[in-house]
């Protein structure tokens, strides 16, 4: 699947479809927009993808004769998902499915008329896409990815597989209302499980790797990744540098574990991308976004990584081993 390709859904994959089949039936062609802050041979998000097609299937949307998906890989980085926001609005689709505020947010930028479905947005209120969650009353609509108070959650988790931790360094984009807000949170749950809290910005690789090596030279320390499209981009960096260091972390997705992260819990992002098929369907059928309210999350997982625990010398209790959801070994 290369960038810029324009696909279809056909079989339950997605598939090139030529431009002059649009031409010859314009009456029954519904166009849909993608925009992935990621790229093609990313670790989770082709999954993702696959996941969206096959809702859509399941829908009954997979004849390629009614039916056009242009998909953007952005690479993750601002820029690119500034340029393909722009250049998917233009195109002027029936509906755009932008997962994350990394890619809701510029879309919005691009476009007040083209229908906008997002998925696993932290705050979709506080970053101005939606007026309410009941009522979105714009061109936007979609699924929000957690309550900030699941930041306490995370310190709670980080505590029990790592009961040593009394310093957590937070990794958050600063330039986004979903960055802050996660930091916010679990600054204030801090206390009550007694660990000292720093945040880290995620700028560029540089300013995470010195900041990290910097925090480490301390004992009793571990680290906590909010959600963020920079947190994709770093995702493998964020890994590596929790090994290196033996630094127990948490993470919001079950891919930074996949990858050899400590422990995870956050929204199925899967189940998030497929109910978003559902939205899509409605759309293309007539309904408006601002009458479509924001769903909030139906499915958490946690993941635990018992390799990497042993590598770092954690003992990981039949307890929370129970609770688990998926136990990579």
């Amino acid at each position: 699947m290369q960038r810029r390709d324009f696909v279809t859904l056909l079989g339950g994959a997605a598939v090139a479809w030529p431009l002059a089949a649009r031409a010859q039936r314009p009456d029954r062609i519904k166009r849909i927009g993608v925009l992935l802050p990621a790229s093609a041979d990313d670790a989770e998000y082709p999954a993702l993808l696959n996941a969206f097609l096959q809702g859509l299937q399941q829908l009954g949307r997979t004849d390629r004769h009614n039916l056009q998906i242009d998909i953007r890989w952005s690479g993750g980085n601002a820029d690119g998902i500034n340029k393909d926001a722009v250049e998917l609005a233009a195109l002027a689709p029936d509906v755009i499915v932008a997962p994350g505020s990394s890619t809701a947010g510029p879309l919005l930028q691009a476009t007040r008329t083209v229908p906008i479905v997002f998925m696993v947005v932290p705050d979709p209120v506080g970053a101005g896409f939606v007026d309410s969650l009941s009522r979105p009353g714009g061109n936007a609509t979609g699924f929000t990815s957690f309550e900030y108070g699941i930041g306490g959650k995370w310190l709670e988790l980080l505590k029990e597989i790592a009961p040593s931790v009394m310093r957590v360094a937070v990794f958050r984009d600063s330039a986004i209302t979903a960055g802050m807000g996660q930091w916010g949170a679990i600054q204030t749950a801090a206390p009550k499980f007694s660990v000292e809290v720093s945040p880290i910005n995620m700028r560029d690789a540089s300013e995470i790797e010195r900041s990290v090596t910097a925090f480490a030279q301390k004992a009793n320390g571990g680290l906590i990744v909010t959600s963020s499209g920079l947190s994709v981009r770093y995702r493998d960096l964020l890994v590596k540098l929790a090994a290196q260091h033996k630094l127990p972390a948490i993470y919001y997705s079950r891919a930074f574990v996949a990858l050899g992260g400590l422990i995870s819990y956050g929204p199925d992002r899967t189940d998030q991308f497929r109910r978003a098929a559902g939205y899509v369907d409605r759309i293309l059928k007539g309904e408006k976004p601002a009458n479509l309210p924001v769903q909030e999350p139906v499915k958490y997982e946690l993941t635990i990584n018992l390799k990497t625990a042993k590598t770092q010398g954690l003992d990981v209790s039949a307890r929370l081993q129970a609770q688990a959801d998926e136990v990579i070994d």
